[in-house]
């Protein structure tokens, strides 16, 4: 199958987005020559390569319901801006009911989906079924990718160029006179779910050991997560603490958060979407998984990821309200911290 104007679809969130890119380097690897054209939110499309990996992106704002006559003009400019490019194939990477009418508006005729497909996504793109059907995000969008006859060799995640957003980190660390030679850690301790959230007490006993061993400890994340950041640093005695515990969270771009973790020695979170860049970047990872599945969603590629799952039988439920929250309670401090110091021995080797 020979294409040459190529639509990709996936449009959101942070962890899906970067579980998508495995496929482009796929996909790339496939049509070297092939113009490439990457449908995603405005919030995420800076973290999808430019060339050579992807020629452009088309930022889709979310409609809004309070606006629906501007939403509807932002509509016909898609359905203008698609059918200019003469898309004959599109890949609708998400399965929703939002993908796959911007598949439907792409004008291709040829529309392949991955496994997943939902809210009737699949009335629109053709649900592709591999080998891995029932298995990890990132291997079901690589069978989309196997079905046009790309062959993939290993797991490549492709990404944009981070260095004017070192700096730019770097500058904002210096700026609080936070900034020396000595490395640190990385806490994400932020989470779409409430059930994925691991304890601010637990976060804040696992920084207090760290820091008495002489490490720094920056907390990062969106600004949805300050209060959580916040119960952290009021729990970390102040004397422990001193100056080395860095509340960074809300204080990034997206790409200044992936800078930041590119340098970290090491990444601590729960399922959250920073957790797949830090796996995209090859940094070594201890991640906490109760209500969902490392096997379907956690990190990918990364030989320096530990995932720690709750011992109870209900973890994996996928429920994102819970009247016990036991399962990421049930993950202990130390059982962290033991394994941090595991994945930094590793990485050392």
């Amino acid at each position: 199958m020979e294409f040459n104007r190529i639509l990709v679809i996936k449009l959101s969130s942070l962890g899906d987005v970067i579980h998508s890119l495995p496929f482009l380097a796929a996909l790339r690897q496939k049509y070297p020559r092939a113009r490439i054209v990457w449908a995603a939110h405005p919030a995420f499309s800076h973290l999808i390569p430019g060339p050579p990996w992807v020629d452009e992106v088309i930022e889709i704002p979310r409609p809004s319901l309070k606006r629906p006559f501007r939403s509807l003009a932002d509509l016909i400019r898609l359905r203008r801006k698609l059918l200019a490019e003469k898309f004959d194939l599109s890949i609708d990477l998400q399965g929703l009911f939002k993908s796959a009418l911007v598949a439907a508006l792409s004008g291709s005729r040829t529309r392949l989906g991955t496994a997943f497909m939902r809210e009737g996504s699949s009335l629109i793109s053709r649900r592709i079924r591999g080998a891995n059907a029932d298995g990890h995000a990132v291997e079901r969008s690589l069978d989309v990718a196997r079905f046009l006859g790309a062959e993939v060799a290993k797991v490549e995640y492709p990404f944009p160029d981070l260095s004017e957003f070192e700096r730019s980190v770097n500058a904002k660390l210096s700026a609080d006179n936070k900034l020396t030679q000595s490395p640190y850690i990385v806490f994400a301790p932020g989470a779409r779910w409430s059930t994925k959230l691991w304890p601010a007490t637990h976060f804040a006993e696992l920084a207090t050991r760290f820091l008495n061993d002489g490490w720094r400890v920056i907390l990062a994340g969106a600004p949805s997560d300050r209060e959580i950041t916040k119960q952290i640093v009021d729990a970390v005695p102040r004397d422990v603490a001193d100056g080395r515990l860095i509340d960074f969270v809300g204080r990034t771009s997206l790409q200044e958060l992936a800078a930041l973790i590119k340098n970290s020695s090491l990444f601590v979170s729960g399922d959250t979407g920073p957790l797949h860049i830090a796996a995209a970047l090859q940094v070594p990872i201890v991640a906490m998984f109760g209500p969902t599945r490392p096997d379907r969603t956690g990190p990918y590629g990364n030989e320096r990821a530990l995932v720690l799952t709750t011992p109870l039988k209900c973890g994996g439920c996928l429920k994102k309200s819970c009247d016990s929250f036991r399962c990421l309670h049930s993950i202990t401090p130390e059982h962290v911290y033991n394994a941090s110091l595991q994945a930094l021995k590793d990485a050392n080797r």
